[in-house]
């Protein structure tokens, strides 16, 4: 599944990295605390969350996250998303709420981290 299939799956918008959407991640992580991203991610994974602030763009590059998914419609402030565009990370939102969006992602086969 790619970024782009994802961007459809949970009608989202793109808000950075278009030209990064046929990336392909490998399972998918959903929190909004940093430090179970950092603690619980796998290389190559998706991140859905509803923290908007740059720390969580510095926090994807750390875990080689390759795509930040907004949920509950919060889209994130220009600078981080110039942090985003700077640093090759695909940003998109999506006004699902998160249980939703994992589980929607789930049901079209994406895993979640702990099965990786």
């Amino acid at each position: 599944m790619t970024l782009r299939e994802i961007k459809e799956i949970l009608q989202a918008q793109v808000l950075a990295g278009e030209e990064f959407l046929d990336r392909q991640p490998s399972c998918a992580c959903g929190s909004d605390l940093l430090s179970d991203v950092l603690a619980f991610t796998k290389e190559n994974s998706v991140l859905l969350t509803g923290l908007t602030n740059p720390q969580v763009i510095r926090t994807a590059e750390m875990s080689d996250i390759i795509g930040i998914i907004f949920v509950r419609g919060k889209k994130p402030d220009n600078y981080t998303v110039e942090l985003a565009t700077i640093k090759k990370i695909p940003l998109l939102a999506t006004h699902l709420p998160m249980y939703e969006s994992c589980g929607k992602l789930y049901l079209q086969g994406l895993k979640g981290c702990s099965e990786v």
